[in-house]
């Protein structure tokens, strides 16, 4: 169990980090999404949802372009090779570390009785 809190603790905090990580897993779901569509599903306001897109793509795991329809400014984003490659390790890891700590906990309970 020490071994699975000691790489709870090492997880990247980049992705770790709620609002990042509802962005990249949503956007992991698609090739890209516009900003108030990330807004409305994440809950962030404006000003935090531009302040996580800014981290994510100076990290290089996403792509910011703006654009003009019509007179209206228009934000969307995709997610790099390397934002894809990094999601799905971080979810992969999560759930690799859920499956240890359950089977942990179950051999302590088993122990135990």
């Amino acid at each position: 169990m020490r071994e699975v809190v000691s790489r709870i603790a090492k997880l990247d905090r980049l992705v770790h980090s709620p609002p990042r990580l509802a962005i990249l897993t949503a956007l992991r779901g698609c090739q890209s999404a516009d900003f108030m569509f990330l807004l409305t599903l994440t809950g962030l306001t404006r000003g935090n949802l531009s302040t996580h897109l800014r981290k994510l793509e100076e990290a290089k795991l996403l792509r910011i372009r703006k654009q003009f329809r019509g007179q209206r400014p228009q934000t969307t984003v995709a997610l790099t090779a390397l934002g894809k490659k990094t999601i799905d390790t971080h979810w992969r890891e999560l759930t690799e570390l859920r499956e240890r700590g359950m089977s942990a906990a179950n051999e302590r309970a088993t122990l135990a009785t």
